[in-house]
Protein backbone atom coordinates (compact mmCIF):
# COMPACT_ATOMS: atom_id res chain seq x y z
CA UNK A 1 0.00 0.00 0.00
CA UNK A 2 1.27 3.50 -1.39
CA UNK A 3 0.54 6.64 0.56
CA UNK A 4 -0.39 9.80 -1.35
CA UNK A 5 2.06 12.47 -0.71
CA UNK A 6 -1.57 14.80 -0.01
CA UNK A 7 -1.99 12.57 3.06
CA UNK A 8 1.27 13.60 4.27
CA UNK A 9 0.74 17.04 3.93
CA UNK A 10 -2.96 17.15 5.43
CA UNK A 11 -1.23 15.32 8.13
CA UNK A 12 1.57 17.91 8.37
CA UNK A 13 -0.97 21.13 8.28
CA UNK A 14 -2.99 19.66 10.68
CA UNK A 15 0.01 19.51 13.22
CA UNK A 16 0.98 22.50 12.36
CA UNK A 17 -2.33 23.78 12.94
CA UNK A 18 -2.26 22.50 16.35
CA UNK A 19 1.16 23.60 16.96
CA UNK A 20 0.06 27.18 16.33
CA UNK A 21 -2.96 27.07 18.66
CA UNK A 22 -0.68 25.63 21.33
CA UNK A 23 1.80 28.21 21.14
CA UNK A 24 -0.82 30.78 20.95
CA UNK A 25 -3.34 29.24 23.33
CA UNK A 26 -1.45 27.87 26.31
CA UNK A 27 0.42 29.69 28.96
CA UNK A 28 2.73 27.41 30.38
CA UNK A 29 6.57 27.71 28.79
CA UNK A 30 6.57 23.93 28.66
CA UNK A 31 3.65 23.47 26.45
CA UNK A 32 4.86 26.68 24.20
CA UNK A 33 7.80 24.69 23.42
CA UNK A 34 6.44 21.67 22.89
CA UNK A 35 4.14 23.48 20.56
CA UNK A 36 7.01 25.06 18.39
CA UNK A 37 8.58 21.68 18.23
CA UNK A 38 5.55 20.43 17.13
CA UNK A 39 5.60 23.10 14.31
CA UNK A 40 8.94 22.41 13.28
CA UNK A 41 8.26 18.50 12.92
CA UNK A 42 5.47 19.32 10.89
CA UNK A 43 7.74 21.30 8.22
CA UNK A 44 9.69 18.46 8.13
CA UNK A 45 7.06 15.94 7.30
CA UNK A 46 5.86 18.27 4.76
CA UNK A 47 9.87 18.52 2.92
CA UNK A 48 10.52 14.71 3.65
CA UNK A 49 7.09 14.01 1.51
CA UNK A 50 8.10 16.38 -1.40
CA UNK A 51 11.50 15.58 -1.71
CA UNK A 52 10.45 11.55 -1.58
CA UNK A 53 7.49 13.06 -4.12
CA UNK A 54 10.14 14.39 -6.47
CA UNK A 55 12.82 12.37 -5.64
CA UNK A 56 15.19 14.90 -4.70
CA UNK A 57 17.67 13.86 -1.61
CA UNK A 58 17.90 17.73 -1.08
CA UNK A 59 15.02 17.93 0.93
CA UNK A 60 16.02 14.89 3.06
CA UNK A 61 19.21 16.40 3.86
CA UNK A 62 17.80 19.41 5.06
CA UNK A 63 15.40 17.73 7.36
CA UNK A 64 18.40 16.24 8.91
CA UNK A 65 20.00 20.18 9.21
CA UNK A 66 16.26 21.64 10.85
CA UNK A 67 16.42 18.11 12.98
CA UNK A 68 20.00 18.99 14.05
CA UNK A 69 19.02 22.64 14.95
CA UNK A 70 16.14 21.48 16.79
CA UNK A 71 17.80 19.03 19.11
CA UNK A 72 20.35 22.18 19.96
CA UNK A 73 16.89 24.27 20.52
CA UNK A 74 15.70 21.86 23.09
CA UNK A 75 19.03 21.80 25.04
CA UNK A 76 19.53 25.58 25.00
CA UNK A 77 15.78 26.03 25.94
CA UNK A 78 15.41 23.32 28.52
CA UNK A 79 18.08 25.37 30.05
CA UNK A 80 16.32 28.47 30.04
CA UNK A 81 13.31 27.06 31.17
CA UNK A 82 15.03 25.45 33.92
CA UNK A 83 16.32 28.86 35.29
CA UNK A 84 13.90 30.82 34.79
CA UNK A 85 11.72 28.20 36.85
CA UNK A 86 14.85 28.57 39.61
CA UNK A 87 14.94 32.02 39.97
CA UNK A 88 10.96 32.92 39.77
CA UNK A 89 9.50 29.88 40.72
CA UNK A 90 7.01 29.91 38.05
CA UNK A 91 6.96 28.52 34.07
CA UNK A 92 3.69 30.78 33.74
CA UNK A 93 4.46 33.28 30.61
CA UNK A 94 1.98 35.74 32.19
CA UNK A 95 4.22 35.98 35.61
CA UNK A 96 7.50 36.24 33.32
CA UNK A 97 6.69 39.37 31.87
CA UNK A 98 9.41 41.22 34.09
CA UNK A 99 12.77 39.60 34.58
CA UNK A 100 13.62 41.54 37.90
CA UNK A 101 13.88 39.52 41.28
Amino acid sequence: MVVQTEAFIMLSMVLFVLGTLGVLLKRNAILVFMSIELMLNATNLAIAAFAHQWGQVDGHLFVFFIITVAAAEVAVGLALIVAIFRAKRSINIDELHQMEG
